[in-house]
């Protein structure tokens, strides 16, 4: 049997079929279109997009880039999950073994570190181009909505996970930023327009006490690894599925460009996106390679 021979007996197999729905690999217009559409990934891209909305100066893909980001923050934070306990004896001593004695265990903090860092960043640029050329309008207001509750929960999930190191930058960072909570409106207790007591507020919800410690720790630690991550999986759904239903943003039409000027997604758009995500790992392992994540003292 010659390789190509192989190759057909395998597209066309039942098995395979049952899990990629197509059989033998044709490029037509129909293949390119089915390849969109029978994918979990890729099918809530449109089977055909405008040329004009592939330039890489209109979106610069910072949307894409953002979900990557939050897929490396998932995938190296359950990796640091195994070698991490929280607690306050034992939580800066497994800092240090993952710095010194967990095999690649640096590497894994300072991409964790940083791809939140970069994550922060990029989702604040994706809100600025959003704004910028007015792709929130009608009838996208609502997925607007959706993308300011998701850039407020970025920084929940950034600052929650400030304390797991259990150093002088967390304790104090949480120290401000807690204070800073009690002197919000009606949720804390300094605030104006209080309907919380001193002893019930969202600071003291937050420490788990009256200062950062034990309980707080442990506090973080859940809403940095579970309910956090858990609505901002929530919301992305929504927002890529109204991505989808609204139809993707692009430049304005213009007088020279013909209503079914338009290409397959695949590979013209994926192919980009691939481009894109592959850069971005490259960026941030080669970063994380020669700037170690900060650890200060206990």
């Amino acid at each position: 049997m010659t390789p190509e021979e192989l190759k057909k007996k395998i597209l066309d197999s039942q098995i395979w079929r049952s899990m990629f729905r197509g059989g033998a690999w044709k490029d037509t217009p129909r293949d390119r279109a089915q390849h969109i559409l029978g994918n979990v990934w890729l099918h809530l891209h449109p089977s055909r997009v405008r040329k004009n909305s592939l330039k890489w100066n209109y979106t610069f893909g910072l949307g894409g880039l953002s979900f990557l980001l939050f897929l490396i923050l998932t995938v190296t934070g359950v990796l640091l999950m195994f070698y991490y306990r929280p607690s306050v004896d034992l939580a800066y001593r497994d800092m240090k073994d993952l710095e010194y004695a967990v095999s690649v265990g640096a590497f894994l903090r300072a991409m964790h570190r940083w791809s939140a860092h970069a994550m922060v960043l990029i989702v604040i640029l994706h809100m600025v181009r959003v704004f910028l050329t007015g792709s929130y309008k009608t009838p996208r207001e609502f997925n607007w909505m959706v993308g300011v509750i998701l850039l407020v929960v970025t920084l929940l999930l950034s600052f929650t996970g400030y304390l797991l190191p259990w150093d002088q930058l967390a304790l104090w960072a949480v120290t401000v930023g807690t204070n800073m909570g009690a002197a919000s409106p009606m949720l804390g207790a300094e605030g104006p327009f209080s309907i919380v007591s001193r002893s019930n507020d969202v600071r003291f919800v937050l420490l788990g006490g009256t200062t950062v410690g034990a309980n707080t720790l442990i506090r973080f630690y859940v809403l940095h690894c579970v309910l956090v991550p858990i609505v901002a999986g929530a919301l992305m759904i929504v927002h890529f599925w109204r991505i989808r239903k609204d139809t993707f943003s692009g430049p304005p039409i213009t007088p020279q460009e013909l209503p079914h000027d338009k290409v397959d997604t695949w590979p013209h758009l994926v192919v980009r996106e691939y481009i894109g995500a592959i850069g971005c790992m490259i960026v941030i392992s080669l970063w994380s390679l020669l700037q170690k994540a900060p650890l200060e003292e206990m």
